[in-house]
This record gives C-alpha cells, sequence and structure tokens, in this order.
C-alpha cells in the first residue's frame, strides 16, 4: 500500500489520467450522473490518494474556498467495503491539518455516506439537498486554532 500527497503539477500523466479515470467510473458511469467532472478546481488542490499494487484505488482533494476554509471532494474509492476510503482519510487528515492549518473542512457528502464522514469528525450542517440528482448535505469539521 502506497500513500501519497501532490499538488497538481506535482501528478505525472498517468497518474492524473488514473484518477480521472477512476472519478469518471464511479461518478459518471456507475453512478449514473453527467456532471463536469473536470472543473478546474484540481489545479489548484492537493491531492490524495492510496496505491494498491501500483493501481489507484482510492483519491480525494482537498482546495481552499476562503480563508482558514477548506473543501475536500471527489472522495471515491475503486471498490466498496475494503476499507480504502477510511485508511485514506486516516492518512489525509492529519496532512491537510499540517499543511493547510485549517479553521474548518467542509464538503458536500452524499447522503448514504454521512455516517463514515462523522466517524473522522465531520458534523451535518445543512438540510438535506439534490446535486445532480443525488441527494447531499454540507458537512463541515471545526478546528480550535489559539
Amino acid at each position: 500500500m502506497e500513500y501519497n500527497v501532490k499538488e497538481f503539477n506535482e501528478l505525472t500523466t498517468r497518474e492524473l489520467y488514473e484518477i480521472l479515470k477512476l472519478r469518471s467510473d464511479v461518478f459518471v458511469v456507475e453512478q449514473n450522473c453527467v456532471y463536469p467532472d473536470i472543473d478546474g478546481i484540481d489545479y489548484d488542490a492537493l491531492h490524495f490518494y492510496l496505491k494498491v499494487e501500483n493501481r489507484i484505488e482510492a483519491y480525494l482533494r482537498v482546495f481552499p474556498i476562503k480563508e482558514g476554509v477548506f473543501q475536500i471532494g471527489r472522495v471515491v474509492t475503486r471498490e466498496h467495503g475494503k476499507g480504502y476510503g477510511g485508511k485514506l482519510m486516516e492518512f489525509s487528515l492529519p496532512l491537510m491539518e499540517e499543511k493547510l492549518q485549517p479553521k474548518e473542512i467542509v464538503m458536500e457528502a452524499q447522503v448514504y455516506a454521512t455516517g463514515f464522514y462523522e466517524k473522522y469528525g465531520f458534523e451535518i450542517c445543512s438540510e438535506e439537498f439534490p446535486e445532480d440528482g443525488i441527494p447531499h448535505v454540507k458537512m463541515k469539521r471545526v478546528y480550535k486554532r489559539d
């Protein structure tokens, strides 16, 4: 198992291709959701991913939205039930705290996954809303800073 965190310009062409393919395979094909995955945010994001046997199995990105506030997005695993999503969260959250010094990390989570994110300190902070035809809620994790 290999954990990685890279800025956009550090990703190899192969890594970028695998990330975009994984996101497309799950969010567009598996979830039958047509939306603009390539949205320009990747340039300013930190990209966290987990490789197993030289294949990207889990991925997420985090990017700034305002002073001290960052958003996690595109959280995806190739296969459910293998624990890769949890391993990636356990790897990425401490690094986000160290590198970004956030006051808050937010996300728009698919409703079915809120229990997963709650295990990592995220709390629901909105009513349910549709995003590309899938029920979502906003979640946040607040950090106490001196």
